[in-house]
């Protein structure tokens, strides 16, 4: 397989899954694009009934299955309410770096289909008008969004048709440099989700399949801690590819692939760890084991449902998770070229 090859198709991917809105909830959208994509390339796809996607992989042997699991959803914010001058109160879907929101653009999605822009902001915004601008605290009870309407009072911004529970989507700002980088929000975890989607590809373009049977699940409710609860039983191993931690005593870079040991929620399958470490050795693939500080998977929500499956973690350096994220197409290569051997050896 070309693995250099593919970092078109990888950053197009990327940004057509990190461009399309959808926190926690709001899936719709995103998960028809991955639908969309997976189909192209020739795969039956499924939904299940918690608005998640299921890509079907035959294998050559059908004596085991694995699965493959990212999520798809988003941090984002919601309004919980609507000020007496028409200002939009949030509430935080996921847990996002409220301060790193403070000047960011949005959008306003209404039940009925309206799409409004605005700007998060501080309930105190300009330097020469409040004494606190800079020391306020940014945080849900004191930031805002500020509408581009005309609007005075909430019964304006009620005539608008929007109400209490409407998504407020901020901008992911996506880049991609000449230097190999991807700057947006959201690649935790669109940009594991982008790269099973480009390892389909080049199986595809070989005409090749897995050793086993596989299904990757592209999950819709992780952030908010429930996404992998209706990941089947039926799978003998689970292999969660997701953000890689990058800081502090961590090991791992933008460039690489990691394995995740261990993280908040405990230990992962040490024989497949072991395995996955193996693999990347003998294989070549730059990678780094870590231990996760802050860090939970639906691995671990999995496991709590009652999984049986062995599970492991992988994923692509990100830096400055829950803020303004930035990986390498290195590390994203690395991490399809250990999905790929993972796949032919699980």
């Amino acid at each position: 397989m070309d693995f250099n090859g593919c970092k078109d198709f990888l950053m197009e991917t990327a940004k057509t899954l990190l461009t399309t809105d959808s926190p926690s909830g709001f899936t719709r959208r995103a998960v028809e694009a991955a639908e969309g994509i997976a189909q192209g390339l020739g795969y039956a796809t499924r939904r299940t009934n918690k608005g998640g996607l299921v890509i079907e992989v035959p294998g050559r042997e059908h004596t085991k299955k694995v699965g493959l699991c990212a999520h798809i959803d988003t941090l984002g914010l919601m309004c919980r309410s609507i000020s007496p001058k028409g200002e939009l109160m949030v509430t935080k879907i996921g847990g996002p770096l409220m301060p790193t929101l403070d000047g960011e653009y949005c959008k306003i999605y209404t039940r009925e289909g309206k799409v409004y822009t605005g700007t998060v902001l501080s309930l105190s915004p300009a330097t020469h008008v409040f004494d606190d601008a800079a020391t306020r605290p940014r945080d849900e009870q004191n930031m805002y969004v500020r509408l581009d309407e005309v609007v005075k009072t909430a019964e304006d911004v009620r005539a608008l048709g929007i109400e209490v529970g409407d998504y407020v989507c901020y901008d992911p700002k996506t880049t991609v440099t000449e230097s190999g980088f991807l700057k947006s929000r959201f690649i935790d975890d669109k940009g594991s989700a982008s790269c099973l989607l480009t390892l389909l590809k080049l199986m595809a373009d070989a005409g090749t399949k897995p050793r086993y049977d596989a299904e990757i699940h592209l999950t819709v409710y992780e952030e908010v801690g429930h996404g992998g609860a209706t990941i089947p039983w039926d799978l003998d191993e689970l292999l969660a590819v997701d953000m890689g931690c990058v800081g502090l005593d961590l090991t791992c870079t933008e460039e690489q692939v990691s394995i995740c040991a261990k993280d908040s929620a405990g230990p992962y399958d040490y024989d497949m760890v072991s395995r996955l470490v193996a693999l990347a050795k003998e294989g070549g693939v730059d990678y780094a084991v870590d231990v996760y500080p802050h860090y939970s998977s639906d691995v671990a929500v999995a496991w709590k449902a009652g999984s049986d499956a062995k599970a492991a973690l992988i994923g692509p350096g990100v830096q400055a998770s829950h803020g303004m994220e930035r990986t390498h197409f290195h590390g994203m290569r690395e991490t399809i070229k250990l999905i790929a051997l993972y796949l032919e050896c699980a």
